[in-house]
């Protein structure tokens, strides 16, 4: 039988409680796997793991979401942490790096979602905006803890991003770092009204591309049922593909209005 492709995303690695369980879990919000099976993929979950485990578990997938999350540890770009930025996370760091750079190599595609796309930036030798008001003069990507809001992006023409979302739309968001210099091989594929890098995209690799908003969160996700197609498509797939995997059904994302969201 026709088999969807394989998607692996990245995980949170916290406490958690559940039931009469308060224990160290490997955490994502259920609205990651819900997108990549409606636009015709399927799920798995990759916790934090020894980074020299990465290359022989990708080799099993046919592309790869890096979820958003924690701050970045700023010695990764150089930079001294900001008073505002986060305790690093480097066990996630690490495998997330390894993650994508096996990834990479492979020529899989790679999808970065917020804390994601920074990371793909940071792997290319980008650095990070660490406190996002201190440049902009507002809060509007971040204004209140545990929501999603919704501001507009403007993408760039000819990129392809700006093929799947031309012009201006609306995004969930929920972020107080961004992309200041851009790694190498990366072009800037969206802008915030500010001025802010919204998505990124590689001149190098077949389908890499980040994206600062959480297309998992909005009504529509043309920029994960994208990565899905790629996946799935005989252009560029690795030796983990099995027979009969290429065919698969795409199913339109289900209506969804940023939960949590605050206009």
């Amino acid at each position: 039988m026709p088999q969807p492709p394989l998607i692996g995303i990245t995980t949170y690695l916290a406490h958690a409680q559940w039931g009469e369980w308060d224990l160290p879990a490997a955490v994502l919000p259920a609205a990651y796997a819900d997108c990549v099976r409606a636009s015709g993929g399927r799920a798995v979950l990759l916790p934090p793991d020894a980074p020299e485990a990465a290359a022989d578990l990708v080799e099993r997938l046919d592309a790869i979401v890096l979820a958003g999350g924690e701050d970045l540890d700023p010695a990764l770009y150089g930079a001294v942490p900001h008073p505002r930025t986060g305790p690093p996370v480097r066990e996630r760091d690490g495998w997330e790096r390894a993650v994508l750079a096996a990834g990479l190599a492979r020529g899989i595609p790679v999808l970065g979602v917020c804390r994601g796309m920074q990371l793909m930036n940071v792997h290319e030798g980008g650095t990070l905006i660490q406190h996002l008001p201190d440049h902009v003069g507002h809060d509007g990507h971040n204004p209140y803890r545990g929501h999603f809001c919704a501001h507009p992006v403007t993408t760039v023409p000819g990129t392809r991003v700006g093929a799947l979302l031309p012009g201006t739309h609306q995004v969930a968001t929920h972020h107080h770092q961004a992309v200041d210099r851009l790694g190498a091989g990366w072009i800037v594929a969206a802008r915030a009204a500010d001025g802010t890098v919204e998505a990124i995209e590689s001149t190098r690799h077949r389908f890499a591309v980040g994206v600062q908003w959480h297309p998992e969160m909005g009504a529509d996700a043309p920029v994960m049922r994208a990565l899905v197609a790629a996946a799935g498509s005989a252009e560029g797939t690795g030796p983990a593909r099995t027979a009969g995997r290429n065919a698969r059904t795409v199913r339109s994302a289900p209506g969804r209005i940023f939960p949590t969201q605050v206009s």
